[in-house]
């Protein structure tokens, strides 16, 4: 008889916990949607990454931490924007240390680096400025 109430009162006990656990749900039962876990690439296409851009990207995480192909494509394609504005950099810095080291004053007139505003200075070589 001792063990039949206690089997009772354990069958209460079960009943009343996975009752309380199905009308206790907390917000009616549903479920919200799970963040995806696609990525979708943040970074602009129509323009350089900016470094807001770079501050503001969130990658995906997946169970054991961040999606390695998401990962890789990231900084794959910042690693060529670097490389490319690196490449920019260079050719720039060659250029100016090429119009740096040209000789002087050319054709005899004093003053004259060589540099020329777009239409010239108005006036051929021998005239007045005047």
């Amino acid at each position: 008889m001792l063990m039949f109430l206690f089997l009772v009162v354990a069958l209460v006990v079960v009943v009343g916990a996975v009752t309380l656990a199905v009308l206790g749900g907390g917000d009616g039962g549903t479920l919200r949607d799970a963040p995806s876990q696609f990525y979708a690439d943040p970074l602009p296409q129509d323009r350089p990454v900016a470094r807001a851009d770079v501050e503001a990207l969130r990658l995906p995480t997946a169970v054991r931490g961040y999606r390695m192909a998401e990962v890789d494509d990231a900084l794959n394609r910042l690693g060529a924007e670097l490389a490319e504005r690196d490449a920019r950099i260079t050719e720039l810095e060659s250029a100016l240390a090429t119009a740096h080291t040209r000789p002087g004053p050319q054709d005899g007139h004093p003053g004259h680096g060589g540099f020329a505003p777009p239409g010239g200075f108005g006036t051929e070589p021998g005239e007045d400025p005047r």
